[in-house]
Parts: C-alpha cells; sequence; structure tokens
C-alpha cells in the first residue's frame, strides 16, 4: 500500500484498511462512521463503557501472584487517557491468559486512574505516582511540545518505581494497540548476554539525525558509539522489554540523566525529547526484537502528522508515533486509513453513541 491512501474516498478507505487487517490478522469492526469532536476532557470516570471481564483459557491455570506474572507499564495522562483504555482493552482481547497480567501507571495524580477503575473493574492494576519536579528541571525544549512532559520522561524512571518483587516489565506507550499475545513479547530471552532492555531496532534508519551537528562534530562526545556490542541503530522506547534488577544494578537512570545535563547545561545536541538519551545509552546494546512488535511511525513525523501506511509484514503491535494520534484524527473527522485499525478498541462513549 502507497501514500495515495490520504487522499482515497472514504469507503475506499474503510474498505482498503479491512483487507489489510485481514491479511495481517487483525480483527476488526465495520467502524464507518468518522466522529465529530467532541468536547470534555479531561475523561471523567464514567466516559467509557465498562470493558467485559476477560477470564483465562482452561490451559492458563488458577491466576497467581506469584513470578508466572505478567507485568505491563504505562503512563496515565489526562490527554492520552483514552489511548491508554484502548491500548489495555487490546492487550486483555487479545492475551491468551489475560488474568496473569498486571498493570502499571505511572501517574502524577492518583484521580488519573478513576476512569481505568471504571471501565476496567477486574484489572489488575497498580498506580505509582510520578512527581514532576523529579525531571522538571532537566527538560529542554523539543521540537514538539507534547514530548516536553514530564510524564514523557517517567520511563527513565520506572525501575525505581516499581516494586522489588517485579523483576521484568513491558513498558508501553498510550498510543498503541496490540493486536497479538504479549506473552509473546515478555518471553524475549534477556538473560542471554546480559541484557537490560529489548526492543525492534531499526538499523535502515538514519542514525546520524537524532542528533545535532554540535553533537558530531565534538569527537569527546561522538566517542560515546565506540565499542558497542552492536552498530548503534534507532529503536523506540515506547515498547520495551526491561530488567528491572539490571537497570537499577547499572545505574542506568543515572546514566540517561547525564545525557540530559549535557544537553541542559552545556550544548544542545539533540532535539527530539527523552528518545535521543535512552539512544545515547543503549544504542548497540539492546536485544533486537521481532519489527513485529511496533509497527510504528503511523501518527506521522513529529511536526505535521501525515497519513503513513502499515509497513509491510506481519503486526503483532501498532503504533500512532508521531504528531497525528487516531482518536484525534477521527474525531476530526480526517482520519487516516490506519486510523481505523484502532477504532475497534476505543471504549469512548460518546463515540460509540455516534456510531449507534
Amino acid at each position: 500500500m502507497g501514500s495515495s491512501w490520504a487522499w482515497l474516498p472514504v469507503a475506499v478507505l474503510l474498505a482498503t484498511t479491512h483487507a489489510v487487517a485481514a491479511a495481517s490478522g487483525i480483527q476488526t469492526t465495520e467502524a464507518t462512521v468518522i466522529r465529530p469532536p467532541v468536547a470534555g476532557t479531561p475523561y471523567s470516570p464514567g466516559a467509557f463503557r465498562e470493558a467485559p471481564a476477560f477470564r483465562n483459557g482452561d490451559a492458563c491455570g488458577t491466576p497467581s501472584p506469584s513470578s508466572s506474572r505478567l507485568h505491563v507499564a504505562m503512563t496515565l495522562d489526562a490527554n492520552y487517557l483514552r489511548g491508554t483504555v484502548a491500548a489495555v482493552f487490546s492487550i486483555l482481547r487479545h492475551a491468551a491468559c489475560p488474568e496473569d497480567v498486571t498493570f502499571h501507571f505511572l501517574a502524577s495524580h492518583h484521580r488519573d486512574a478513576d476512569a481505568v477503575r471504571a471501565t476496567f473493574p477486574y484489572l489488575d492494576y497498580r498506580v505509582h505516582r510520578f512527581d514532576p519536579a523529579r525531571v522538571s528541571a532537566r527538560i529542554s525544549r523539543s521540537v514538539r511540545s507534547a514530548l516536553d512532559q514530564p510524564l514523557n520522561y517517567a520511563r527513565i524512571y520506572l525501575a525505581d518505581m516499581l516494586p522489588p518483587s517485579v523483576a521484568r516489565v513491558i513498558y508501553l506507550d498510550s498510543d498503541l494497540v496490540v493486536v497479538d499475545d504479549v506473552r509473546k513479547l515478555w518471553s524475549v530471552d534477556l538473560a542471554r548476554d546480559g541484557h537490560v532492555v529489548a526492543a525492534p531496532e531499526y538499523c535502515h534508519t538514519n542514525f546520524t539525525k537524532y542528533f545535532t551537528d554540535a553533537f558530531w562534530s565534538d569527537a569527546n562526545l561522538s566517542a560515546t558509539f565506540r565499542h558497542r556490542r552492536r552498530r548503534p541503530c534507532y529503536f523506540n522506547t515506547g515498547v520495551m522489554v526491561m530488567d528491572v534488577a539490571r537497570w537499577r544494578a547499572g545505574g542506568y537512570s543515572r546514566r540517561v540523566e547525564e545525557w540530559m545535563a549535557v544537553q541542559k547545561q552545556e550544548k544542545r545536541i539533540y532535539s527530539l525529547g527523552s528518545l535521543p538519551p535512552y539512544l545515547l545509552v543503549l544504542a548497540g546494546e539492546i536485544m533486537p526484537v521481532d519489527h513485529r512488535w511496533n509497527q510504528h511511525g503511523l501518527g506521522g513525523d513529529n511536526v505535521e502528522g501525515r497519513c503513513r501506511s502499515l509497513h509491510p509484514g506481519p503486526i503483532s503491535l501498532l503504533h500512532w508515533s508521531g504528531k497525528g494520534k487516531p482518536w484525534l484524527r477521527l474525531d476530526s473527522r480526517k482520519p487516516c486509513a490506519v486510523d481505523h485499525l484502532w477504532a475497534p478498541y476505543d471504549l469512548y462513549k460518546a463515540a460509540t453513541a455516534l456510531e449507534e
């Protein structure tokens, strides 16, 4: 499929999207209504339909509080809550053993969890308060204001916020849906070679563009990428499997902070929010994961957010990284073709009423 999707009539867009979804093994609904703008964010606890109770199959056994549990961490931001709810719903819907999943929400205010509690009354979750003051003074202005919000940096401190009993965690952004059993991602062999993070990486991308000329012209700074395990490549921090104990032991939060200090106090070496300091510490050191686990960039670039089509190949996770978010584009009557793959997971009541 090419970039010509953006100008096709709505009927053709929907037909094409359903065809791609079927070929990729993604279940969709006939979401043929494009929603008008809806006011009223932040969302109230009753803004979403209650999700059904997802139960384990016979092969899963009895849900256990032990090490067999799978831990998923996400941030709770009022502006992205609709996306978070859709992401949680997608994970539960496709998990073979949904009762074995524990969610950890990083939030500036516990009240942000009220809507999650009302929507998923059977969900096993914890809310961990993130103090924005911990990182606010370290943040430098980026190309998009959404990237400058303190919660966008909370993932740096994830290992410090989780209880000691959590040895491994999957971190996920709020602008994605999972269309496969998340335990397949959880099961990657991080112990092999002592990796701290596993994620899909993209070595065809021009890695140099993530840093400024001031960085590359400074021999001392650019030398940080020498002697890595492999060639440093771009990876998206919106989908990561983390060994929590190794992260703590290696002082990785401090390492990321040190690069943020260089950016803030010495010279501007990047312009893309929390991603570049992660790359400075971990590029070339992560365990690569199949690309199917992050079909990223569906939100377009960070400036205009133009429509993009799906990359070829199997899909386990769809990620609207970039400026364009599916719920906003659907509500504005200007959806991209791929946004209709997100719509079946949208539990927002106002959207449901319009469809009916």
